[in-house]
């Protein structure tokens, strides 16, 4: 096998570089320890301009600071840092990155890229400035709604050809949030005039009670009537533990502390047009639940399976 390889490496650099560049960006990195050959080869232009998209979106002023003019390389690391500061687009409602994996364009929508229903209305939502571990200045904060209804979209043109995604709602809620874990919630993703909608939950409360109390299909202490809006001191009294179905999906915690709950996939196809949308909503408007204390921070389209 040594052998081989040191055959291999005797090759001309220009024929590695086409080899590896038919690889993935983890093999070329990997192939950098392989020989001195295989290094020069590895870390080339034209192995790196194959991994990098040709139609990168353009960025805000001073989102890249670069050597200039930067390798290829250097360049598909830095777009790939999801560790980073995400890079912002030229209007700043949205940031991108590269699937570090295979390239693939990824991006976070933020907030104030999404429609809220009654989002306009400052008694039902209002915009509150956003921490560090977020690249926009602000985000969306629930103040009380009965009628939830979260949605986006994004076009074609801007996601890779044959990658799967995942589209994620990015939110927290605060300490005294209610009515997000019932009744749960309808997650669509919609691309072209195929749509998938599934049951989903923006807190998941399975365990028991205080009282001890999981019977399924509990009405919860913080159910009403849509009308009249309970008063503040009837809202934060007992809270019961309502137990969610299997099917459910229910949110995870990410590393910059925010959470994450997912929405749905789709596939982008190689051969399609570049005119269509991907379009994505949450809604929970049948249950007659008031819901407070959601602050969302925008929604996440990534490669699925990516980190």
């Amino acid at each position: 096998m040594a052998a081989e390889a040191c055959e291999i490496a005797r090759l001309p650099e220009e024929l590695l570089s086409a080899a590896l560049a038919r690889t993935s960006p983890r093999d070329a990195c990997r192939a950098t320890a392989a020989s001195p050959a295989f290094r020069a080869a590895a870390d080339s232009d034209a192995v790196w301009a194959r991994f990098l998209p040709r139609d990168l979106p353009p960025l805000a002023d001073g989102e890249l600071l670069l050597l200039t003019p930067p390798r290829k390389k250097d360049l598909f690391l830095r777009l790939s840092n999801h560790g980073s500061p995400l890079l912002l687009l030229p209007d700043k409602l949205a940031s991108m990155w590269l699937d570090r994996e295979t390239g693939a364009k990824c991006y976070m929508l933020s907030a104030r890229s999404l429609t809220f229903v009654w989002g306009d209305t400052p008694q039902y939502w209002t915009w509150i400035p956003l921490a560090d571990s977020s690249r926009f200045s602000e985000g969306a904060q629930l103040l009380r709604v009965c009628w939830l209804d979260i949605s986006g979209r994004i076009p074609f043109k801007m996601l890779s050809r044959d990658t799967v995604y995942a589209a994620y709602l990015v939110f927290k809620a605060n300490e005294n949030s209610f009515g997000l874990d019932y009744p749960v919630q309808d997650a669509s993703v919609s691309v072209g005039v195929t749509s998938s909608t599934r049951m989903v939950c923006l807190q998941s409360n399975d365990e028991e009670d205080e009282d001890g109390d999981d019977e399924a299909g509990a009405v919860p202490g913080h159910y009403w009537p849509v009308r009249p809006y309970p008063p503040r001191r009837t809202r934060r009294r007992n809270r019961r533990s309502v137990p969610h179905a299997e099917d459910v999906g229910r949110p995870q915690e990410r590393a910059d502390g925010w959470m994450e709950l997912e929405l749905g996939e789709f596939f982008i196809d190689g051969g399609g047009d570049d005119d269509g949308e991907v379009s994505f909503s949450l809604v929970e408007t049948n249950g007659g639940s008031w819901k407070s204390g959601l602050i969302v921070q925008g929604i996440e389209v990534r490669r699925k399976n990516s980190g």
